[in-house]
């Protein structure tokens, strides 16, 4: 094994990795079906050594994204599904995705967007590919406001991830902490840039911490639209950073089944209905349980 494998590098090296590759399963890239690239290929487009493709694709295999077989490669099994009815969803390719949702609400002069999730990795993914349009001149949004909501991983033991026979065994709570930093970190970089390089003339990111550990995954888009899914708890085999392997209870946010709801002209309407009440209980949580 490669020597950069064991390092705090080479941890961070393959997360990246498996990072991209989900985001690429979920946005059709690699359809359900479909084989990924050779290692070789990943590789060199990756720039790492091939111990850390393959511990990228270990772990996309034990959270069942792909199957992998010596001799035939990776072949995806699963990808991120969106129900939802809106008429450009319908006419897409793809059907639904994040990209297409998130990259029409970019498309607005205002971009509102309230986000109560696990970890950012989903919307650090998704702000990146927006940002880039920006850069490039495609869009050109004048105010951009995020508010992120994410559990208070200092309170004590969560429920998830945890390794599934020790529930004081707090590395797994650990590592997801490290993740969200990570992707926060990321996000607060990507946003700040474009602030300083004066490409959108208003740009706020705030995030605050609750005690309520996430159920479900909700987006809300420019107070009109709402993305909501809830986690299963799967049992699953995941690496630590020192190369040992624990069995856990975890929740695959990229995997989970999102509901995408659109408010229209009737204020009475089941999805006008639903979007208000996400938003109300957003505002709720984010005034009186977080900090």
């Amino acid at each position: 094994m490669d020597g950069r494998e064991n390092s705090g590098g080479g941890a961070k090296e393959f997360q990246r990795v498996a990072e991209a590759l989900r985001t690429r399963m979920t946005d059709g890239t690699h359809a359900v079906g479909a084989y990924l690239p050779p290692q070789r290929e990943l590789t060199e487009e990756f720039g790492v050594s091939r111990d850390t493709i393959q511990r990228a694709l270990r772990e996309l295999a034990d959270e069942g994204w792909i199957v992998s077989r010596q001799g035939s490669g990776s072949r995806v099994v699963k990808t991120q599904r969106i129900q939802s009815s809106a008429p450009k969803a319908v006419k897409s390719r793809h059907g639904a995705t994040l990209d297409l949702i998130i990259g029409s609400a970019f498309e607005e002069p205002e971009v509102t967007l309230d986000v109560y999730t696990l970890t950012a990795e989903s919307l650090d993914a998704r702000i990146r590919i927006q940002v880039e349009r920006i850069h490039a001149g495609e869009i050109s949004p004048e105010r951009i406001a995020v508010r992120l909501l994410l559990p208070d991983t200092e309170q004590g033991p969560l429920p998830y991830p945890r390794v599934k026979d020790d529930k004081g065994d707090l590395r797994l709570q650990e590592r997801l902490r490290a993740i969200s930093g990570r992707h926060t970190a990321s996000l607060r970089g990507l946003l700040k840039d474009l602030r300083t390089e004066r490409l959108v003339p208003s740009v706020g990111f705030e995030i605050r911490h609750t005690p309520l550990v996430p159920p479900f995954k909700l987006y809300i888009i420019n107070h009109q639209e709402a993305l909501h899914g809830m986690y299963d708890v799967i049992e699953r085999q995941i690496e630590l950073d020192d190369g040992e392997v624990v069995t856990a209870l975890d929740v695959l946010g990229l995997g989970a089944t999102l509901t995408h709801q659109v408010k229209d002209d009737d204020a009475n309407s089941p999805a006008s209905v639903f979007v208000d009440n996400m938003q109300t209980w957003f505002d709720s949580v984010w005034a009186r349980l977080s900090e």
